[in-house]
């Protein structure tokens, strides 16, 4: 993966923030460029996974790059071309409901809207307490658009958590390989 661009975007999953920001550091160590994204809420809100400033310096020190956090920094994703592929990690179910009805109102969806209108793949590594309930119908919308991949997911914890789903986030730099080749691996653990 020589010479790729990769968005890397956050939203408000606090709870996987730590593994996302694990896949940064292994991404870059295979060369890719980072240009990192946040959510207006994965930006400013500090909960007990830590504090947002905290976060927020941590991921633009690995990525050398400030952090797009406004629609309006989002929006040259596209015109410019910046990324070869956008990755939102973690995506919460609000997210993929916006994304599968076409809303545009947080840096990430305007970045993943920009970003897809070149036809430039869109990997999504959901992270969701309701993706076997609500969420589910705009997962499977998703699952069938054109350029949108997932990285493989499944139920993290079946009995106290029965609707809810996690990404394996070891796997985003295969599920980004294929992606940039117009694959999906497998989406969905049993």
């Amino acid at each position: 993966m020589d010479k790729i661009t990769a968005g890397f975007a956050f939203c408000g999953s606090f709870c996987t923030f730590e593994n996302a920001i694990n896949q940064i550091i292994f991404l870059k160590e295979k060369g890719i460029d980072i240009i990192p994204i946040m959510s207006f809420n994965a930006y400013s809100v500090d909960t007990r996974f830590g504090k947002a400033t905290e976060h927020i310096e941590r991921i633009e020190k690995i990525c050398d790059k400030k952090i797009i956090s406004t629609i309006e920094q989002a929006e040259p994703i596209g015109p410019q071309k910046l990324l070869d592929i956008l990755i939102i990690e973690p995506c919460t179910g609000n997210t993929i409901a916006k994304l599968a009805n076409g809303i545009t109102d947080t840096p990430v969806t305007l970045a993943a809207k920009a970003h897809l209108r070149n036809e430039r793949p869109l990997l999504i590594a959901v992270s969701t307490n309701d993706a076997l309930s609500t969420a589910a119908t705009n997962i499977g919308k998703l699952l069938n658009c054109k350029n949108i991949y997932f990285v493989p997911m499944k139920q993290d914890d079946c009995v106290n958590k029965p609707r809810s789903v996690v990404a394996d986030f070891s796997k985003t730099y295969d599920a980004a390989l294929n992606a940039l080749k117009n694959r999906q691996i497998q989406p969905i653990y049993i």
